[in-house]
């Protein structure tokens, strides 16, 4: 059985979100961007709990979520593999979720004093670096 690597993963003691949050944000951008391609292995809820120093009850709720979400799922006896992708909400439920991600965006950086330019140049750019990557 093949070794599991690290996940490149850091919690932010500053950051508002739960750590949960932040395991499970970390973990939907690296699927997203193809860092953890399909069929990956993550750490085990101890090993990610001792790379991160955190609460392995923190590692099991966020793995908890991403199964649920569909991003990966439980193997009993091998360990939680990297899902390929499906659209589990109805197209309602995801412009519905997209809206309040924008406004919840937009709530926080109105009083940061960029230009509108600024702002969409800056998510255009971060975009790029999180969609999958596309082979020639």
């Amino acid at each position: 059985m093949s070794r599991r690597a690290p996940l490149m993963l850091s919690i932010a003691t500053g950051d508002a979100r739960p750590i949960n949050r932040q395991i499970v944000d970390g973990v939907r951008r690296l699927i997203a961007t193809g860092e953890l391609p399909v069929g990956a292995v993550l750490p085990s809820v101890r090993g990610l709990a001792q790379q991160l120093s955190i609460n392995p009850n923190t590692v099991a709720k966020a793995y908890g979520e991403l199964a649920a979400e569909g991003w990966v799922e439980s193997r009993a006896g091998l360990g939680l593999f990297v899902l390929p992708p499906r659209q589990l909400l109805s197209d309602a439920e995801r412009a519905r979720r997209l809206d309040d991600a924008v406004g919840r965006f937009t709530a926080d950086v109105i009083g940061l004093g960029y230009s509108g330019p600024e702002v969409l140049d800056r998510v255009a750019a971060e975009l790029a670096d999180c969609l999958p990557r596309q082979v020639a």
